[in-house]
């Protein structure tokens, strides 16, 4: 559950489940047993760290949408090793301002490519007026970054896995969670299939 260790928010998450449930009256064997065997996956926890393994590079879909969601995102890629890393990332239309510059500065810290789509929850916002703070954010990270357009989030992930080099990390920071699962799931399947993407 805290993948090694390296997802900090997960320990947090996890001590926090094992004492409420200690302090439930269940045994402490049976909490560990839980612990050990309940393993992360896009089958049971959807978009929460869910990593994908192709041969040649790794795709991560998390539901993170707000600065905290971000960072713990942030803390977990910091001991990845990437030759590069992608971000896919989206404004949600009824988030402050802030929120959203904040949210793309921590993206422009953590990635070194960054696509940004923008399809669903607009939320009284238009497109361009999201995408306007998204790009106020990646300057105000005072890091050169490059970055890309691409409106829709399937496009973007499929944009992205297609232009994936050897050691690329991809992290598709989603709100429509399924969508993105499923696409990245169809090209993995057929990478087992054929052996390639």
């Amino acid at each position: 559950l805290t993948l090694g260790g390296k997802a900090k928010f997960m320990i947090a998450n996890v001590l926090a489940a094992t004492l409420a449930a200690y302090l439930q009256g269940f045994k402490t064997e049976d909490i560990s047993l839980s612990l050990q065997t309940f393993i992360p996956s896009a089958a049971q926890t959807p978009g929460r760290m869910n990593i994908f393994e192709f041969k040649k590079f790794k795709v991560l879909i998390d539901f993170a949408h707000n600065p905290s969601g971000y960072k713990g995102v942030e803390e977990y890629l910091s001991s990845v090793e990437a030759t590069k890393k992608i971000g896919i990332i989206a404004g949600v239309g009824d988030r402050r301002d802030e929120d959203i510059r904040e949210c793309a500065t921590i993206a422009a810290r953590m990635f070194d490519h960054i696509i940004i789509r923008q399809e669903k929850y607009l939320r009284g916002r238009t497109e361009e007026e999201i995408i306007g703070l998204i790009m106020e954010g990646i300057a105000a990270s005072g890091k050169t970054i490059t970055h890309e357009i691409i409106s829709k989030e399937t496009e973007a992930i499929k944009h992205a896995i297609n232009s994936a080099q050897e050691g690329t990390f991809i992290t598709a920071l989603s709100d429509v969670v399924t969508n993105a699962i499923d696409i990245v799931q169809e090209y993995l399947d057929k990478e087992n299939e054929d052996g390639n993407v």
